[in-house]
């Protein structure tokens, strides 16, 4: 393996954990998200999520582990990925245009009590911060995962979990990590 590689391959992990550990230092954010997750379910809510890119991968993970399961067999919990429904988006995004794919979708399926749970690893994606937008004023909670400073979509959201550094990978892995900590809390409070 030449230099260059290894140093590569050594830099990305270490910097990885260095990011996991300053997240360990800072429980506060993700574990209200992960109430407010539970509350809404056992009120009869629904998780909606959303992102672009990678993060609209995460945000169908997510609903994947809730809806399926992450660890244990239980009942399905309600959750949408705003990012699956291809039809729905470029309809949405040919009519209206791309920065109201999600806020359209917020209007149609959120509900007073629901939990709105934006991701967007730059902090500044439009779309996203419309759609918090239009889920606060709809009453729902609303969730923000990010990077670098959080953005205008950290300010957003009511509950704001940051991953605070600037370069993408970093924080997309992070984002899993925080991602299946909130999936393992929602499903064990709600297991039973």
């Amino acid at each position: 393996m030449n230099a260059d590689a290894r140093e590569r391959f050594e830099a990305a992990l270490r910097d990885a954990i260095a990011l996991h550990e300053r997240a360990v230092g800072q429980p506060v954010p993700v574990l209200e998200a992960a109430a407010a997750i539970v509350a809404s379910l056992r009120g009869g809510g629904t998780l909606l999520l959303f992102g672009n890119g990678g993060s609209a991968s995460d945000a169908q993970h997510v609903a994947a582990e809730l809806v399926g399961r992450f660890l244990h067999q239980r009942a399905a919990l309600a959750a949408v990925a705003l990012t699956a429904d291809t039809s729905v988006l470029t309809s949405i995004g040919n009519d209206e245009g791309y920065d109201r794919v999600f806020a359209r979708q917020v209007e149609a399926l959120g509900r007073a009590g629901d939990v709105a749970l934006g991701i967007s690893t730059s902090g500044g994606s439009s779309n996203v911060i419309a759609a918090l937008e239009v889920a606060r004023a709809r009453r729902l909670q609303t969730i923000a995962l990010t990077g670098g400073d959080g953005g205008a979509v950290g300010r957003a959201a009511a509950i704001h979990v940051n991953v605070p550094s600037a370069e993408t990978p970093r924080v997309q892995e992070v984002h899993r990590t925080l991602l299946h900590v909130i999936c393992d809390i929602v499903e064990s409070s709600l297991a039973g």
